[in-house]
């Protein structure tokens, strides 16, 4: 495999460029609630589902530090007031921020396994 190196990136067909390092480290989108699989990811390698709405999504390549930008949304159709948690574990240990992996934490009145869960990090790879 190939680097390529670059300070800003367009792709064809766009007008604007942007620069290459506010391009997402990892995203994902997962159904949690009976089927417990990635939907579509990227950076992403695999998870541990640890219990009723607690996941910790691992890395394929870590992140420099564990001080990454990180968002999280849910699309439930049969919850609509689930609240997405993003690198909070269910239960808060010193090792709560990691730069191997994200903990996702969904509720709906209490932990709730959800199903179109989506994450979104920005920060530099290690």
């Amino acid at each position: 495999m190939s680097t390529i190196t670059v300070t800003n990136i367009k792709a064809t067909g766009e007008t604007a460029s942007r620069s290459a390092t506010s391009i997402a480290a990892a995203w994902a989108m997962v159904d949690m609630d009976t089927d417990d699989v990635f939907l579509d990811s990227f950076n992403f390698a695999s998870f541990t589902d640890n219990g009723s709405g607690d996941f910790e999504f691992n890395f394929t390549n870590n992140m420099s530090s564990a001080n990454y930008a990180k968002s999280g949304n849910n699309g439930n159709l049969t919850k609509s007031t689930v609240t997405v948690t993003v690198n909070r574990p269910a239960v808060s240990t010193s090792s709560a921020f990691k730069f191997t992996s994200l903990f996702i934490g969904t509720a709906s009145g209490g932990a709730y396994d959800a199903d179109d869960i989506s994450a979104v990090i920005h920060g530099d790879l290690a």
